[in-house]
């Protein structure tokens, strides 16, 4: 139904693409207005809502839109949606919060959250080379497996240390059965977001004939990151550098082990190498040292750094346009 609407009109499929990344953003900030809430009543710091509430809720368009592209057999736009996503997550979200502000990095993230983000991103890697160009469901499970380990972990460092719910925080506290339902309305709103996406995008990838893989690194990838993009930007201008920095960093988590994961566990996701997807993960590896690097140099991420982080993510765009119509 939805593809016979597509074809009516050339323009029609831009139309869908707009909407439903109106559906998606609003979706997920509906949905972290509610979860933050919860978090709250839990008395639980800016850095833990940053890393599980604020990320899985600001993750949740990639979610959608990965899945769906699963089901659909879109590997592809899978792939490339998460590695897109955490690209443009580390360099562009990162790298305009640290153009705003200095945002000081704690100990804990550097020696827990960062190395956990590049095991990740080496095990998808691996998988591809070593394991037959592909990512199995026995390797999603794994994936899945490792995203619950962490998440284990970071619930018990939690409770150890758990802070007053008094203590001062900038999320606004909404009543429980407004918090619910904020929640049923954003997921909603994702899930049929994320649907539409991946019709409009797949579409729009035809009529221009590029690959289902260059639409996921840009355009799809851009789109379902711009929660996090708006989180963060909040965040830091509050002087919440850690929801800030917890928000990309347990965004990229969350993509690289529950999505991919999960996506893997419903479809093996067969990977082209000739769609240069394994050069994009390589260059998400080292992006990931590179900012792991500035982040304990000083234990603070600097404007300078900022700078150097959205330029590469100019140089990254270029190449990979260049790429795909060479």
């Amino acid at each position: 139904m939805i593809e016979q609407i597509m074809s009516l009109s050339p323009v029609i499929p831009y139309i869908v693409l707009v909407v439903s990344f109106v559906a998606l953003i609003k979706g997920a900030d509906i949905f972290v207005e509610g979860a933050s809430s919860l978090a709250k009543k839990l008395g639980v710091s800016a850095a833990v809502i940053g890393l599980t509430i604020v990320a899985m809720g600001t993750s949740a368009p990639e979610a959608a839109v990965s899945i769906s592209a699963a089901l659909k057999g879109s590997n592809e736009i899978a792939l490339g949606n998460v590695v897109g996503s955490n690209l443009f997550n580390l360099l562009m979200v990162l790298g305009i919060c640290m153009i705003i502000t200095k945002l000081p990095t704690q100990k804990e993230t550097l020696k827990r959250d960062f190395p956990w983000n590049v095991i990740a991103t080496v095990a998808i890697i691996a998988f591809i080379v070593f394991f037959d160009t592909k990512i199995t469901r026995l390797e999603g499970i794994a994936l899945l497996v490792l995203f619950v380990s962490y998440m284990g972990y970071l619930l018990y460092k939690t409770l150890k240390d758990r802070k007053s719910a008094d203590e001062d925080d900038e999320i606004e506290e909404v009543s429980l059965a407004k918090s619910l339902i904020f929640l049923v309305i954003g997921l909603a709103l994702v899930i049929v977001g994320g649907d539409l996406v991946v019709d409009s995008a797949t579409s729009i990838a035809r009529s221009w004939g590029v690959s289902d893989a260059l639409i996921g690194l840009t355009i799809v990838a851009m789109g379902t990151s711009l929660p996090e993009l708006v989180t963060s930007i909040v965040a830091a201008r509050k002087g919440e550098s850690d929801m800030a920095i917890g928000n990309v960093i347990g965004s990229n988590l969350f993509n690289l082990l529950f999505i991919l994961g999960m996506t893997a566990t419903i479809m093996p996701v067969a990977i082209d190498l000739a769609s240069g997807i394994l050069i994009d993960t390589i260059i998400l590896l080292a992006v990931t040292v590179m900012m792991y690097i500035f982040s304990a140099t000083g234990n603070k991420l600097q404007k300078a750094e900022g700078v150097v982080a959205v330029l590469c993510y100019g140089g990254y765009l270029a190449y990979i346009i260049t790429r795909a119509f060479m």
